[in-house]
């Protein structure tokens, strides 16, 4: 089948490559040329613009940073609707509102193109070796239809319903997941605030039920205090700002949310002004730092 694929950083361009080697023909565009060329090394046809990659292929996937990002590769006059075919499928698996997956969606089909939204769930690992989690809103015969391309990208796939739904999903996960972390950052910040030794104590945390296999990554970070970017904390920070907005939208309370946003936003802050840019398991420094143990 031949495919497009938008959108090369460290998650698309794993998916981009799984899909080469799952033999299929592969056009990829990235605003990036330096990250299409070792895709194109691997015998990915590179295209100049999102619109001229739309205009010769079945399925259009694309992952990109956020909101803005989709506008640009979608709508803009360069961008896949202007050139997509009747009959074409877009599979957006990037993490964003779900009004904007249901914008999508809604413009497409007036073209006669389908859209599911996409998102995924797990890192870097996950998206190299196909074990990704995808959650998929849209029509459903379209999912049924696509499936098997799906089944190269993803160890396990969920319809959860109509177009948004897929994003919806994704930012319900996103909220357990920036929270588990954020719990876990001020349950370190007490226990060494308290006297505990700080590698027998974050042994300890690491064998009990309550700390999660993700969570488990993060005590090593902790235990380094190093912080390399599985998961970027930017990323965590715009994540956070959608399910906020979402919320607002739908007038649901989320305290917690809200409370672990401020400790993303200072800390988002902090890393703009260094010019780094680090995992989202560095708020337990900035809760120990908070806490006067950093």
């Amino acid at each position: 089948m031949r495919v497009g694929f938008i959108g090369l950083g460290a998650m698309g361009s794993r998916m981009a490559g799984r899909l080469l080697a799952a033999h299929h023909d592969v056009v990829v565009f990235d605003r990036s040329r330096e990250n299409a060329r070792p895709l194109e090394q691997r015998g990915a046809q590179v295209a100049a613009t999102s619109r001229e990659l739309a205009a010769d292929v079945e399925i259009v996937f694309s992952s990109v940073t956020n909101d803005a990002a989709v506008e640009q590769v979608m709508f803009e006059p360069d961008g896949v609707l202007a050139a997509a075919h009747a009959g074409a499928t877009i599979v957006d698996m990037s993490t964003v509102s779900p009004r904007t997956s249901r914008r999508l969606h809604d413009a497409a089909r007036s073209k006669g193109v389908a859209v599911l939204d996409a998102p995924v769930s797990g890192s870097t690992v996950q998206a190299e070796q196909g074990q990704l989690v995808i959650f998929v809103g849209g029509e459903e015969d379209v999912y049924q239809k696509c499936q098997p391309i799906l089944a190269v990208l993803g160890g396990k796939t969920f319809y959860l319903g109509p177009s948004g739904a897929g994003a919806t999903m994704k930012l319900c996960v996103n909220t357990l997941l920036g929270l588990g972390v954020q719990a876990l950052a001020e349950a370190i910040a007490l226990g060494l605030k308290a006297g505990l030794p700080r590698e027998r104590f974050l042994q300890v945390l690491g064998e009990t039920a309550v700390v999660s296999p993700s969570q488990k990554a993060k005590l090593e970070n902790a235990r380094k205090n190093e912080y390399p970017a599985a998961f970027a904390l930017r990323l965590m920070f715009k994540d956070f700002g959608l399910i906020v907005e979402t919320a607002m939208e739908l007038s649901v309370p989320m305290p917690a949310t809200a409370a672990a946003v401020q400790v993303a936003a200072a800390e988002h802050a902090r890393q703009l002004a260094a010019h780094s840019d680090e995992d989202f398991s560095v708020v337990v420094r900035a809760m120990e730092r908070l806490a006067g143990v950093a």
